[in-house]
């Protein structure tokens, strides 16, 4: 499975490979291809891990988010979360360093989470357009059908199955061929930690954490992107087009067909180009072991890996929910920064801004506003121009309107939030 791209011969036995270790003080392009690959590698890996965080944050803080259907999105969140801690670590320093560092016992344990991780991913994936797909067909019967219990038995289905595909058979050694051939000896005698699959492992779990989950999606996607197109040429059927000097404007109509197209097209076309070829190759390399070069190998696998850090972005920023409790998140860690700058900026000019502020609350009749009275009422002051006749001045200054709203009404008004369906 998805293990096997970190590995150099496939073949998950912790051997002495046949590539000896790179010295990068040889060759110092070589070097500076390394320090390049390794950027890439911890960049991908921390936007995984901060995307991933970031939705599981937003789930777990915002009222609105915290619908049944977005237990999906919070699960895949996890799962994409774990491949770039758990597996795209390790498979960097191995393909870095061109050995295994780790030792012999650890190396299967990676790999098995390296496929568990890996096809959870995917499975929530398939999960989420389920469960799009009864809300938008049958949005009557959702919330009878697509309770919480029924979505947490969905969810544990989902890692039950990524653990059995994985652990059960990488445990007892069902993966590798029965009489595997070690891998050539190296000068230095470092280890690597590939995989080796038999035929029928990689068909089987190729068929389950990829083959059948990618069929239900694209028909998913397909009969969803249909219905939009028959709801869009309803409703263009009872309106009128519109036309400005002559020239015909895109309806709303049209702006949602051509909106249900891309989110379509996104979706699809970012899961089929990242899990695609790796699985093509998969299978192959099963069967010879000799026709996938090893460099493209690896890259095929980082693709795949890739995936896990362009999910956050297309099923959660596209969201306005998401956006909106995204940026609340990051400007409440920023808040305080910004809160220190102030107060070191008043500090230095401390009784130039006393004097703004004091002139800025005086009321026009001289007095001074009163602090927030008792019972949580707060006062909201605003400024409305005085006529020139009622002025002392010809230059009027403005007056001021003290208006009191009690906080439970700035409460309620807090809880209406655009909800996205």
């Amino acid at each position: 499975m998805e293990g096997e791209g970190a590995s150099s011969n496939n073949n998950t036995t912790l051997t002495d490979g046949s590539e000896t270790a790179q010295d990068p003080d040889a060759d110092p392009f070589s070097l500076l291809f390394l320090i390049f690959i390794g950027t890439l590698i911890v960049l991908l890996i921390t936007l995984s891990i901060a995307g991933n965080a970031l939705v599981c944050a937003a789930i777990f803080t915002d009222r609105g988010l915290r619908k049944i259907g977005n237990l999906f999105l919070a699960s895949l969140a996890i799962a994409d979360a774990f491949v770039a801690a758990l597996v795209m670590t390790f498979a960097g320093v191995n393909d870095l360093l061109g050995y295994w560092p780790f030792g012999a016992q650890f190396c299967d344990t990676w790999v098995a989470f390296d496929v568990m991780c890996s096809t959870a991913s995917i499975l929530n994936l398939c999960a989420i357009s389920l469960d799009r797909y009864i809300h938008i067909k049958d949005p009557l019967r959702y919330g009878r059908w697509v309770t919480r219990r029924v979505v947490c038995a969905l969810i544990a289905g989902v890692w039950l199955l990524a653990a059995l595909i994985s652990f059960v058979p990488i445990s007892f050694n069902l993966h590798r061929p029965p009489l595997s051939e070690l891998a050539p000896v190296t000068a230095g005698g470092l280890p690597t930690c590939a995989l080796d699959l038999t035929p029928t492992y990689a068909i089987v779990s190729s068929c389950i954490s990829f083959i059948v989950p990618c069929v239900v999606m694209v028909g998913i996607y397909c009969r969803l992107y249909l219905y939009a197109q028959r709801h869009v040429k309803s409703i263009r059927a009872v309106t009128r087009p519109m036309h400005v000097n002559g020239a015909a404007v895109p309806t709303p109509c049209h702006v949602s067909d051509h909106k249900a197209a891309i989110t379509v097209g996104v979706i699809m076309g970012v899961f089929l180009v990242c899990w695609v070829p790796f699985f093509v190759v998969n299978i192959v390399a099963a069967f010879c072991k000799t026709c996938i070069p090893d460099i493209a190998f690896k890259v095929l696998t980082w693709l795949g890996y890739s995936n896990s850090a362009f999910n956050p972005v297309i099923y959660s920023i596209f969201n306005t929910e998401f956006r909106d409790a995204f940026r609340r998140i990051l400007v409440s860690h920023a808040g305080p920064l910004c809160c220190c700058c102030c107060n070191q900026y008043e500090a230095v000019g401390g009784r130039r801004l006393g004097a703004a502020s004091g002139a800025a609350s005086r009321r026009s009749d001289g007095t001074t506003p009163r602090g927030p009275p008792s019972g949580g009422a707060v006062e909201h002051t605003t400024f409305e121009p005085v006529p020139q006749s009622a002025s002392k001045s010809p230059i009027a200054a403005p007056a001021c309107r003290v208006t009191r709203v009690n906080s439970s009404e700035l409460a309620s008004l807090d809880d209406q939030k655009p909800v996205d369906i």
